[in-house]
């Protein structure tokens, strides 16, 4: 390797893209195309350019010089999480990773905690960093906003949600008919009496687990009891609470779906510590995480998380590579997976 022994290399800041040149013999020009991985450069100058990075701790600023580069992209993506803490969402960010890191792209993720102005603001801080497209899963009821940037040519893709009010491609699961499949197990096992806990009534997802419970219902004759419906349940604690009530109440209900994995922890919390897991029907959406500690184990409507996050980045990937088709709308398959919380039989059925 080339050096010139004049250069002096800083202590104090970032190396330079200039100081890489210099350590290894080649020109300022080079080093951005081996950078870059612009076609054209010899074996030989990338070995030099990526010793001489190595040494130094280089790295390159892929936000800045994207505008430079000939295709303008910066090898990263952009995703909008409801909250990173909840398995759902880690689970999510796992599978999409996995697919960007394929490719060598980055992802920047952040919560939108169910807030659409903090949506916005996410959504706005990742396009000023001029990431290569979006995978969003909408908190508000208006993507309207992204409408501009969609028409510029920023590939976006919607996942667990659709988009409202913006044409763009989405990876869905089946929601309804997941809950119907939930309910109905539960029918099946000799239930009437089954409450519904779900999450905020505004949700598209859990506004479809509710109309599958209710189709399940009214499948079976049974007639649909509002006081033992809630919705608008954001954590653990307060689904523990309500079942609490349920269970204190003058005709409590024998069996119980949860409409989602958070749900579906307070209700065993609560069923646990008044000793009616064994007694007290459970189907749960969503899988919770340690499952197989618990006794009785959680009977689940389990979605492919994995598949929604990988299809979602394989959708996002084909539409910076340049497809160019109809916005793209996929719905994956649920399967109930039976561990004997939902398999308690219920009282005799009416005739």
């Amino acid at each position: 390797m080339s050096v010139n022994a004049n250069v002096e290399f800083s202590t104090r800041s970032r190396p330079t893209m200039k100081e890489v040149a210099a350590l290894s013999g080649t020109s300022l020009k080079t080093v951005s195309r081996v950078m870059n991985q612009e076609a054209g450069v010899s074996p030989e100058l990338i070995k030099k350019v990526k010793q001489a990075a190595l040494s130094l701790n280089y790295q390159p600023n892929f936000t800045a010089s994207s505008l430079r580069r000939s295709d303008g992209k910066t090898n990263t993506i952009g995703l909008l999480l409801e909250d990173v803490a909840n398995p759902f969402s880690s689970a999510l960010q796992r599978a999409i990773e996995e697919v960007a890191r394929d490719r060598g792209v980055a992802v920047l993720a952040g919560s939108v905690d169910e807030d659409s102005a903090r949506e916005r603001e996410l959504a706005a801080a990742f396009i000023s960093r001029r990431v290569d497209g979006l995978i969003v899963v909408p908190a508000g009821h208006d993507q309207s906003y992204l409408q501009i940037e969609k028409q510029s040519g920023t590939p976006m893709v919607f996942v667990d949600r659709p988009p409202s009010l913006l044409d763009a491609d989405s990876v869905l699961t089946a929601n309804h008919d997941g809950a119907r499949l939930g309910v109905q197990h539960l029918i099946d096992n000799g239930h009437e009496r089954i409450a519904y806990l779900g999450d905020l009534a505004t949700i598209s997802t859990a506004v479809d687990r509710l109309a599958g419970y209710r189709d399940a219902l009214e499948r079976a004759g049974i007639e649909f009891d509002p006081s033992i419906v809630k919705q608008n349940l954001r954590a653990s604690f307060e689904a523990e609470i309500f079942t609490n009530e349920l269970m204190d109440s003058d005709y409590p209900p024998s069996a119980i779906f949860a409409s989602q994995n958070l749900i579906s922890i307070g209700v065993m919390q609560a069923l646990h510590r008044a000793g009616l897991q064994n007694t007290i029907a459970l189907v749960g959406f969503d899988d919770i995480p340690m499952v197989e500690l618990i006794t009785p184990g959680l009977t689940a409507i389990i979605q492919d998380v994995s598949g929604l996050g990988k299809t979602a980045a394989e959708l996002l990937f084909d539409r910076i590579d340049g497809e160019q088709l109809e916005s793209q709308h996929r719905v994956l398959d649920v399967e109930l997976v039976i561990r004997g919380s939902g398999e308690i039989q219920g009282p005799v059925r009416h005739s």
